[in-house]
């Protein structure tokens, strides 16, 4: 096992988990401000893909394609806001839940209508293809080297947007005290509306990109939906900073747990054995940290209302 090889993993987990971050921000996002548990953002993510996938395979142009995903989950999660979800604010988790679970049926029949049963496939643009030398011997893809780069230049944006600008200061006073921002003028409704969106659109960007690395298909949004709220749960709820650091710290466990976790085994079990064990841990490594995480700091890393 070289440093190139180990340098490698970690790439890609620090790039698995700044995908991770576009969703889990705009989850934590909304559950913080809004207090609401929407299991319908996977399917937000699912939209992006698909937009960006067909727009870029009728167009030709993945950077057309990812502005038209973008948008597409942005609209759409604006329109399920105005819609459905303010009509949930009121109401317990349970029918928040009960709801947003049925879009998930709703958008993942809609999109199977739409564009087929069958995966669209989304090539790597020519300006991203190919490799960089990096330190240590390491070869890495560019595309996934511009994922890292795109997802870190994102969560600056959002962190300045949050705590620098007059929108982060509303979202910033609506997490904490609802009804005195109604009170001071501020309509209330248009800003969980673009809250929601925001959330939504980083979402749509993260399905996007990661289109060009494996097959959009339905369903695909659910599987990273879980690991997203595993990243707010470690992270603090509301927090951005703890969803970034915790996006992070889940890819790498996540990424290094399944490539080195079978060969740790295989060094005193027979390689099936070694294989099927380390698998198995592997999967669940997440929910150990998760679980360390909470025992340690039971609001999570960086929890907003410590």
């Amino acid at each position: 096992m070289t440093s190139a090889f180990v340098i490698e993993q970690i790439l890609n987990g620090v790039q698995f988990g700044v995908m991770l971050f576009l969703m889990a921000a705009g989850l934590t996002l909304v559950f913080g401000v809004m207090g609401l548990i929407n299991l319908a953002h996977g399917s937000l993510y699912m939209i992006g893909a698909f937009v960006c996938a067909w727009v870029s395979g009728w167009i030709g142009s993945f950077w057309i394609g990812l502005v038209a995903g973008l948008l597409a989950a942005a609209a759409v999660g604006a329109l399920m806001e105005i819609l459905v979800i303010r009509r949930l604010y009121q109401r317990d988790h349970l029918d928040q839940v009960l709801a947003t679970f049925a879009m998930i049926l709703i958008f993942s029949e809609g999109t199977r209508w739409l564009f087929g049963d069958q995966p669209l496939w989304l090539d790597i643009p020519q300006l991203l293809s190919g490799a960089v030398d990096l330190p240590f011997g390491v070869s890495y893809p560019l595309y996934r080297l511009a994922i890292i780069l795109v997802g870190v230049a994102l969560a600056i944006g959002l962190y300045m947007l949050i705590t620098k600008t007059r929108l982060g200061m509303q979202i910033r006073a609506g997490e904490s005290d609802r009804e005195m921002i109604g009170a001071l003028g501020i309509n209330i409704a248009t800003l969980y509306t673009v809250v929601f969106a925001l959330g939504a659109a980083l979402a749509g960007v993260a399905g996007s990109f990661v289109g060009a690395l494996q097959s959009v298909q339905v369903g695909m949004g659910e599987p990273v939906l879980i690991l997203a709220f595993v990243v707010i749960v470690i992270g603090g709820i509301g927090s951005i900073e703890g969803a970034l650091v915790a996006s992070v710290l889940v890819g790498l466990v996540d990424t290094l747990g399944r490539v080195f976790l079978p060969q740790f085994f295989a060094l005193f079990m027979e390689p099936s054995a070694a294989t099927s064990v380390g698998s198995a841990l592997s999967s669940t490594s997440i929910y150990i940290l998760m679980a360390i995480v909470l025992i340690w700091k039971p609001k999570g890393l960086f929890a907003a209302h410590d």
